[in-house]
């Protein structure tokens, strides 16, 4: 119907019909890259997946323990951390989120936004930005009589950078910084965590990943990210993940395995202390329902 219209009224307006209706055909292909990630997380790392506005999430996330221990616990999966997450789309360019862990009985909120998307015959990638900030409530004053309610926080900003090659692969990097107010990855001599000054933590990672779509409900995802400024006395690891997803109409079933247990973004950026190399891997899932 468009092209009639143009058709009709080029002769009044002088232009070449040709020219406009090239243009026309441009803008109509040079359409949004869609579906570079099925779940809202790769695994472990944010993907550049945003809710569609008015959609509501419900994410079960479960991360069992090491391998290594053998029969003693089942192979981990008689211990398990918890992650259940309530997540909304409040538009389609903002996506936010609050959350709560079993690992160090941390609770999360987040908020995950686009700045630019992949166009088909124009701008090279998606660009989103993510904050969050984390709260531990494991910390008890009776074991640290001076901690204030600072040292329970901490706080992590990442830009998410995408591009979808083909129908099949999507690869994504994530520069990250991340605060955290209490140093967990340094101990005393009592084996406990340093509180340190608030402002002499501040850290740095790059995070990448990918996505390679298998059929039309399989894929196979990986991710990591490699901290830049661990110090030498640090006790942890970089995180390693590789798994499976699995789309079914309203759920992402994700399956991997993981050196990491912490599910909240500084908690597996800074506080990973699986070591593949020593078969500390443990397995979990990420269970994604949307309403």
């Amino acid at each position: 119907m468009k092209k009639l219209l143009l058709f009709l009224l080029l002769p009044f307006f002088g232009f070449a019909q040709d020219d406009l209706l090239s243009s026309l055909d441009s803008t109509e292909t040079n359409q949004r890259v869609t579906s570079a990630f099925k779940s809202l997380k790769i695994i472990n790392l944010e993907s550049t997946k945003l809710a569609s506005k008015g959609d509501f999430y419900f994410i079960v996330a479960h991360r069992f323990d090491y391998f290594k221990n053998g029969f003693d616990d089942f192979f981990g999966l008689d211990n398990a951390n918890t992650q259940l997450k309530f997540l909304y789309g409040a538009t389609d360019w903002l996506t936010v989120h609050v959350a709560r862990s079993g690992f160090q009985e941390t609770y999360d909120l987040a908020a995950k936004y686009l700045i630019k998307s992949q166009m088909q015959s124009g701008f090279p990638v998606t660009i989103v930005g993510f904050n969050s900030i984390a709260i531990n409530t494991e910390l008890k004053k009776k074991d640290y009589p001076k901690l204030s309610f600072d040292n329970r926080l901490s706080y992590v900003t990442q830009l998410l950078i995408s591009r979808k090659f083909s129908e099949k692969l999507t690869l994504q990097l994530a520069p990250s910084y991340f605060h955290e107010n209490t140093l967990q990855d340094i101990l005393d001599e009592n084996n406990q965590a340093i509180l340190p000054n608030p402002q002499d933590n501040s850290q740095f990672a790059i995070g990448a990943g990918g996505r390679y779509k298998l059929t039309s409900r399989w894929s196979v995802n990986v991710d990591y990210a490699a901290h830049l400024n661990r110090t030498d006395k640090s006790i942890y690891k970089n995180p390693l993940s590789i798994g499976v997803d699995l789309e079914t109409g309203g759920h992402v079933f994700q399956m991997h395995f993981t050196n990491s247990r912490a599910m909240h973004e500084s908690g597996y950026l800074g506080q990973t202390s699986g070591d593949w190399t020593k078969g500390e891997i443990a397995f979990g899932f990420n269970l994604v329902r949307v309403f």
